[in-house]
């Protein structure tokens, strides 16, 4: 079995983070619902980035995510760059799922769902519980209850995205890829009946 390298840089990595962060770009601009506190949305755009973090690792999901968020802040006038890293952070930790879950090779069964989601979730507790309200009280000196409220609304609704989209997304499409030695037994079958 190859062993994985989760940082490496190649063609691949580079047109998978282009249509990732286009993807990703798309849906947080225009796909958010607002929920009861202040400047806090649920975004489905983050089960992409957990996603695309399982397929093709940290580099790819952290860059799609900070270009996406980057753009799409500029696109609303407002750059927050607590949240921007924030994201970026929740990016690079969905990315280490690549490391363990095998969906690019049809294989995505319990095991692999329940490492993806202790990932995901890892991800999404550091960046939103604790990265974006710290950066927002150090960066713009936000009122601590407030960031905090923001960050939890944000944390649970971008872990339960990524549980359900993100789990359904790689469910999907392992089941569009081969699975390893599945042709080898195929035509050990074929040669069996001829």
């Amino acid at each position: 079995m190859e062993q994985k390298k989760l940082f490496t840089f190649s063609t691949r990595i580079l047109v998978a983070t282009a249509l990732g962060a286009a993807l990703f770009f798309i849906l947080n601009t225009f796909v958010r619902i607002p929920t009861p506190v202040p400047a806090t949305y649920i975004m489905p755009s983050w089960a992409i980035a957990a996603f695309f973090g399982a397929l093709f690792g940290p580099i790819t999901s952290a860059l799609m995510t900070l270009i996406a968020v980057i753009l799409s802040g500029a696109i609303d006038g407002g750059m927050w760059w607590s949240w921007i890293i924030a994201g970026g952070v929740a990016g690079f930790i969905y990315g280490f799922a690549f490391k363990f879950v095998n969906v690019n090779r049809g294989e995505f069964k319990l095991k692999g769902i329940l490492i993806f989601n202790a990932i995901q979730i890892a991800g999404n507790v550091i960046a939103w519980f604790v990265v974006a309200p710290v950066l927002d009280i150090l960066i713009y000196a936000e009122p601590v209850e407030l960031v905090f409220l923001q960050g939890a609304v944000a944390g649970l609704t971008n872990i339960i995205g990524c549980a359900v989209i993100g789990t359904l997304l790689l469910l999907a499409y392992s089941a569009t890829r081969s699975k390893e030695g599945s042709l080898k037994k195929d035509t050990d079958n074929a040669d069996k009946q001829a």
